[in-house]
């Protein structure tokens, strides 16, 4: 059986996917919006001090989420789940979405996706900006500081020519500081 599968990724994996493909793309879902509503103790923030990273909420009116799909080979594909399952344990939760790749002539494709749930212990909600900006800048964990995360991610989506005004309004108090020498 010749099953194509692919991954979407929409936070750390459209820059870092970390796994072999075929051919990667960029491209949107609908109905979905992406926050930083989801607490990181084991990448971005350490247990008694999570870091904030995304997750995909429904949203009907949402304009198109823009991430980055990979198509990987069947063969690899029990050992690349296996690792991304792992890699999404703080509570993700694999989903199948319809993706929209952004190149000519391409179909809509069935792709894995992971999403925290809103009931997982690590789910850390809705909060001011502001509140999520300083929860961000204190943290740091085993793959890094919290802030880099929130800046890589503004710039991946911006070179696609796909900003999120959510992740690019964070990003902003960031940036500032990094200009700043802070």
């Amino acid at each position: 059986m010749t099953e194509t599968r692919w991954v979407f990724g929409y936070g750390s994996l459209v820059w870092r996917p970390a796994f072999p493909y075929v051919r990667k793309a960029p491209g949107f879902v609908r109905g979905w919006s992406r926050r930083f509503w989801q607490g990181s103790t084991d990448h971005r923030g350490v247990p008694g001090a999570p870091g904030r990273v995304v997750t995909l909420l429904p949203d009907a009116d949402a304009a198109p989420c823009w991430g980055m799909a990979y198509e990987i080979a069947p063969e690899d594909a029990p050992k690349i789940l296996a690792a991304l399952d792992h890699r999404e344990k703080g509570g993700y939760a694999r989903h199948e979405l319809s993706v929209q790749l952004d190149t000519p002539g391409e179909p809509t494709v069935a792709a894995l996706v992971y999403v925290a749930t809103t009931e997982n212990p690590e789910y850390l909600g809705e909060a001011p900006l502001e509140t999520i900006a300083a929860q961000i800048a204190a943290s740091r964990g085993p793959s890094g500081d919290n802030r880099t995360y929130v800046l890589q991610l503004a710039r991946s989506l911006h070179e696609m020519g796909a900003p999120d005004p959510h992740v690019e309004a964070l990003a902003a108090f960031f940036e500032g500081a990094s200009a700043k020498g802070g």
